[in-house]
């Protein structure tokens, strides 16, 4: 299989709509319908349904999707990195969501020695911008993010906090538990996107930024779970109470396993060190 072929597919199966998909691609619509015949046929399978109502994944199709993205994101971190290794220069890129861990990031970019650029992504992006090599490490946290396929060490580990409205009623506890905060009338819990992108189903908004959410709770309109860290960047018309009973989240710095990045393993060294002195 050819990596032009994968990517026409992928699109193909993320649009469901071989027009659109020609569209995305610059290509006329003949050549791209002939080059998933010919995919189709080589592997002896049928990717596709299509009849009138339009176009579906079969079960092989599926398959053949999160295959071929993983072989594409795959590649491209082969060129990135490749890319970046003739550049001689060391530095390491570091991802890690908005917001989080501001002083914990702090700490480990003053400990270490070599440069790093720090990118801000949205919740979730981490693994996608490690594997696609856009991002030589990651700042991540268990048990929310997928992890698989990386080797990580542990940095800190923190307790859990409800994040309410400053004015109301449960804001005044010394503690909260998961029962106090589920299903409070007009304060729904805030709905995060999984590693899909899509959102559970619930009565609480969805969010994807640090700063929507805090503007969302400081209006009344809902409430978060967060690491206790989180506390830094509140604002007063927040307040933030412990969970007694919520699990604990580890902060971890995160790198592709088959990593022989010496820069990386210079960093993955000071964590280890900083973190366990």
């Amino acid at each position: 299989m050819e990596t032009r072929e994968l990517r026409y597919f992928v699109t193909v199966a993320e649009e469901l709509h071989f027009s659109r998909a020609a569209d995305r691609l610059g290509i006329a619509q003949p050549p791209l319908s002939r080059a998933i015949q010919q995919l189709e046929r080589r592997l002896g399978v049928t990717l596709l349904d299509r009849n009138r109502r339009g176009v579906s994944l079969t079960a092989a199709g599926q398959v053949l999707l999160d295959e071929a993205r993983v072989l594409l994101d795959g590649a491209a971190a082969a060129a990135r990195r490749t890319q970046r290794a003739a550049a001689g220069s060391g530095r390491l890129t570091l991802v890690t969501k908005a917001g989080a861990g501001h002083e914990l990031l702090q700490t480990l970019l003053d400990a270490h020695a070599g440069p790093i650029d720090v990118v801000l992504c949205r919740m979730g992006e981490q693994a996608r911008m490690l594997r696609d090599g856009r991002a030589d490490v990651a700042l991540m946290q268990r048990p929310f993010d997928a992890l698989a396929g990386f080797d990580t060490e542990d940095l800190l580990t923190e307790q859990q906090v409800a994040i309410l409205p400053a004015a109301h009623p449960l804001a005044a506890r010394r503690t909260l538990s998961m029962a106090d905060i589920r299903d409070v009338p007009g304060l729904p819990l805030a709905r995060w996107p999984g590693p899909d992108g899509s959102y559970e189903p619930g009565p609480g908004p969805e969010v994807h930024e640090q700063s929507q959410l805090a503007q969302l709770i400081a209006l009344g309109h809902t409430m978060a779970v967060l690491c206790a860290s989180s506390r830094s960047w509140l604002w007063s018309a927040h307040a933030a109470v412990p969970l007694t009973d919520a699990w604990d989240v580890t902060t971890v710095l995160a790198w592709p396993a088959h990593s022989r990045n010496p820069a990386v393993a210079d960093l993955v060294r000071t964590a280890s060190t900083t973190f366990t002195a």
